[in-house]
Protein backbone atom coordinates (compact mmCIF):
# COMPACT_ATOMS: atom_id res chain seq x y z
CA UNK A 1 0.00 0.00 0.00
CA UNK A 2 1.64 3.08 -1.01
CA UNK A 3 2.22 5.87 1.78
CA UNK A 4 -1.13 8.04 0.18
CA UNK A 5 -3.61 5.68 0.20
CA UNK A 6 -1.83 4.93 3.95
CA UNK A 7 -2.46 8.29 4.91
CA UNK A 8 -6.40 8.12 3.60
CA UNK A 9 -5.36 10.71 1.07
CA UNK A 10 -9.14 11.35 -0.81
CA UNK A 11 -8.93 10.28 -4.45
CA UNK A 12 -10.59 12.21 -6.73
CA UNK A 13 -10.67 12.51 -10.76
CA UNK A 14 -13.18 15.01 -12.46
CA UNK A 15 -12.88 13.41 -15.32
CA UNK A 16 -13.32 9.90 -14.10
CA UNK A 17 -10.59 7.53 -12.85
CA UNK A 18 -8.49 6.45 -15.64
CA UNK A 19 -7.95 2.91 -14.28
CA UNK A 20 -4.47 1.00 -14.53
CA UNK A 21 -1.60 3.38 -16.43
CA UNK A 22 1.46 1.47 -17.88
CA UNK A 23 4.52 3.65 -16.49
CA UNK A 24 6.98 1.76 -19.07
CA UNK A 25 5.30 2.68 -22.09
CA UNK A 26 4.22 6.25 -20.82
CA UNK A 27 5.11 9.32 -23.01
CA UNK A 28 4.94 12.98 -22.54
CA UNK A 29 4.82 15.55 -24.91
CA UNK A 30 6.17 18.75 -24.75
CA UNK A 31 5.53 21.38 -27.21
CA UNK A 32 3.98 24.73 -28.15
CA UNK A 33 6.72 27.68 -27.64
CA UNK A 34 9.69 25.72 -27.13
CA UNK A 35 12.46 25.00 -29.57
CA UNK A 36 12.79 21.30 -29.96
CA UNK A 37 9.78 20.05 -29.29
CA UNK A 38 10.10 16.58 -27.89
CA UNK A 39 8.36 13.28 -26.28
CA UNK A 40 9.48 12.00 -23.00
CA UNK A 41 9.29 8.28 -22.39
CA UNK A 42 9.30 7.87 -18.64
CA UNK A 43 12.80 6.17 -18.66
CA UNK A 44 13.62 9.59 -20.30
CA UNK A 45 12.34 11.72 -17.48
CA UNK A 46 13.47 9.08 -14.55
CA UNK A 47 17.24 9.65 -16.59
CA UNK A 48 16.83 13.97 -15.89
CA UNK A 49 18.29 15.22 -13.05
CA UNK A 50 16.13 14.10 -9.98
CA UNK A 51 15.01 16.80 -7.37
CA UNK A 52 13.09 15.97 -4.22
CA UNK A 53 10.83 18.42 -2.27
CA UNK A 54 9.30 18.69 0.82
CA UNK A 55 5.72 20.50 0.57
CA UNK A 56 2.13 20.00 0.70
CA UNK A 57 -0.37 18.80 -2.08
CA UNK A 58 -3.50 21.26 -1.11
CA UNK A 59 -7.05 20.60 -2.25
CA UNK A 60 -9.28 23.38 -2.76
CA UNK A 61 -11.81 21.69 -0.82
CA UNK A 62 -9.43 22.22 2.24
CA UNK A 63 -7.02 19.33 2.50
CA UNK A 64 -3.88 19.48 2.64
CA UNK A 65 -1.02 16.60 2.18
CA UNK A 66 2.97 16.66 3.25
CA UNK A 67 5.66 14.64 2.06
CA UNK A 68 8.89 14.18 0.12
CA UNK A 69 8.00 14.67 -3.48
CA UNK A 70 9.99 13.37 -6.09
CA UNK A 71 10.50 14.27 -9.82
CA UNK A 72 11.88 16.40 -12.07
CA UNK A 73 11.75 20.46 -11.70
CA UNK A 74 10.66 22.11 -14.81
CA UNK A 75 14.02 24.38 -15.57
CA UNK A 76 15.63 20.70 -16.09
CA UNK A 77 12.78 20.13 -18.48
CA UNK A 78 12.76 22.88 -20.54
CA UNK A 79 16.82 23.11 -20.64
CA UNK A 80 16.29 19.85 -22.90
CA UNK A 81 13.53 21.51 -25.11
CA UNK A 82 14.68 25.44 -25.17
CA UNK A 83 11.82 27.76 -24.15
CA UNK A 84 10.67 30.72 -26.36
CA UNK A 85 11.30 34.22 -25.17
CA UNK A 86 7.55 34.78 -25.46
CA UNK A 87 6.62 31.88 -23.64
CA UNK A 88 4.51 33.18 -20.52
CA UNK A 89 2.34 30.05 -19.74
CA UNK A 90 2.34 26.03 -19.15
CA UNK A 91 -0.54 24.28 -20.26
CA UNK A 92 -0.86 20.62 -18.51
CA UNK A 93 -2.98 17.98 -20.27
CA UNK A 94 -3.85 14.77 -18.38
CA UNK A 95 -4.89 11.28 -19.88
CA UNK A 96 -7.67 11.50 -22.35
CA UNK A 97 -6.85 14.89 -22.70
CA UNK A 98 -10.24 16.06 -21.47
CA UNK A 99 -8.89 17.63 -17.99
CA UNK A 100 -6.45 20.66 -18.74
CA UNK A 101 -5.22 23.53 -16.63
CA UNK A 102 -2.33 26.19 -16.93
CA UNK A 103 0.00 28.18 -14.60
CA UNK A 104 1.99 31.20 -15.03
CA UNK A 105 5.66 30.04 -16.23
CA UNK A 106 7.49 31.78 -13.71
CA UNK A 107 5.48 29.48 -10.83
CA UNK A 108 6.13 26.61 -13.21
CA UNK A 109 9.80 27.27 -12.68
CA UNK A 110 9.94 28.05 -8.99
CA UNK A 111 12.02 25.62 -6.87
CA UNK A 112 8.95 23.39 -5.53
CA UNK A 113 7.41 22.42 -8.69
CA UNK A 114 7.91 19.58 -10.38
CA UNK A 115 6.73 17.14 -12.57
CA UNK A 116 6.24 14.43 -10.09
CA UNK A 117 6.88 11.02 -10.42
CA UNK A 118 6.72 9.59 -6.54
CA UNK A 119 5.77 10.40 -3.18
CA UNK A 120 7.87 9.55 0.02
CA UNK A 121 10.15 7.52 -2.66
CA UNK A 122 7.55 5.24 -4.38
CA UNK A 123 6.40 5.53 -7.69
CA UNK A 124 2.85 7.47 -7.77
CA UNK A 125 0.03 5.34 -8.40
CA UNK A 126 -2.92 6.23 -10.70
CA UNK A 127 -5.24 7.31 -8.18
CA UNK A 128 -2.59 10.52 -7.20
CA UNK A 129 -2.31 11.08 -10.59
CA UNK A 130 0.87 8.46 -11.53
CA UNK A 131 3.08 7.68 -13.06
CA UNK A 132 3.66 11.48 -13.81
CA UNK A 133 1.82 14.82 -12.64
CA UNK A 134 2.06 18.24 -12.18
CA UNK A 135 3.50 19.14 -8.33
CA UNK A 136 2.45 22.64 -7.70
CA UNK A 137 2.43 23.06 -3.99
CA UNK A 138 1.75 27.31 -4.36
CA UNK A 139 -1.54 26.50 -5.78
CA UNK A 140 -5.12 25.16 -4.88
CA UNK A 141 -4.52 21.40 -6.19
CA UNK A 142 -6.94 21.75 -9.47
CA UNK A 143 -3.50 23.35 -11.18
CA UNK A 144 -1.30 19.74 -10.25
CA UNK A 145 -2.88 18.19 -13.55
CA UNK A 146 -3.10 14.63 -12.97
CA UNK A 147 -1.79 11.57 -15.13
CA UNK A 148 0.12 14.10 -17.57
CA UNK A 149 0.54 12.97 -21.67
CA UNK A 150 1.27 16.88 -22.78
CA UNK A 151 3.08 20.02 -21.32
CA UNK A 152 2.58 22.56 -23.87
CA UNK A 153 4.05 26.34 -23.41
CA UNK A 154 2.03 29.27 -24.81
CA UNK A 155 2.10 33.38 -24.81
CA UNK A 156 -1.16 33.73 -23.62
CA UNK A 157 -3.42 32.13 -20.10
CA UNK A 158 -5.46 28.71 -21.19
CA UNK A 159 -9.02 28.17 -19.48
CA UNK A 160 -8.18 24.40 -18.30
CA UNK A 161 -10.91 22.21 -17.13
CA UNK A 162 -12.30 23.64 -13.55
CA UNK A 163 -11.53 27.59 -14.25
CA UNK A 164 -14.55 27.64 -17.35
CA UNK A 165 -16.76 25.56 -14.57
CA UNK A 166 -16.04 28.85 -12.66
CA UNK A 167 -13.11 28.40 -10.52
CA UNK A 168 -10.65 31.27 -10.26
CA UNK A 169 -7.48 31.00 -12.84
CA UNK A 170 -5.23 32.33 -10.50
CA UNK A 171 -5.85 29.58 -7.77
CA UNK A 172 -4.37 31.52 -4.96
CA UNK A 173 -4.74 29.71 -1.84
CA UNK A 174 -7.09 31.25 0.68
CA UNK A 175 -7.08 31.13 4.60
CA UNK A 176 -9.50 29.11 6.20
CA UNK A 177 -9.80 25.33 8.02
CA UNK A 178 -7.88 22.91 6.14
CA UNK A 179 -7.56 19.42 7.56
CA UNK A 180 -4.38 17.71 7.82
CA UNK A 181 -3.66 14.48 5.79
CA UNK A 182 -0.67 13.28 7.62
CA UNK A 183 -2.48 14.24 11.29
CA UNK A 184 -6.40 14.11 10.82
CA UNK A 185 -6.43 17.47 12.75
CA UNK A 186 -8.95 20.86 11.26
CA UNK A 187 -6.10 23.42 11.33
CA UNK A 188 -5.98 27.07 10.55
CA UNK A 189 -3.59 28.23 7.75
CA UNK A 190 -2.98 31.56 5.97
CA UNK A 191 -3.29 32.27 2.60
CA UNK A 192 -0.93 31.46 0.30
CA UNK A 193 1.43 27.62 -0.24
CA UNK A 194 0.32 25.62 2.96
CA UNK A 195 4.05 26.10 4.91
CA UNK A 196 2.73 26.44 8.32
CA UNK A 197 -0.42 26.17 10.32
CA UNK A 198 -2.14 28.89 12.95
CA UNK A 199 -3.81 26.82 15.18
CA UNK A 200 -6.00 23.99 15.48
CA UNK A 201 -9.61 24.11 15.21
Amino acid sequence: MSKLKELNTPIFWAEGHPGELDAATWQVEVTGLVKEPRTFSYADLLALPKTVVNARLTSVTRWSVFGAWGGVHFRDLLDVVGVDPKAAYVEFFSYRKIYTTAIPLEVALRERTLLAYEFEGEPLEEDYGGPVRNFCPYLWGYKSAKSVVRVQLLDRPSRGYWEVRGYPDAAQILAGRMLDINTRRWRQIPDGEVIKFLDDV
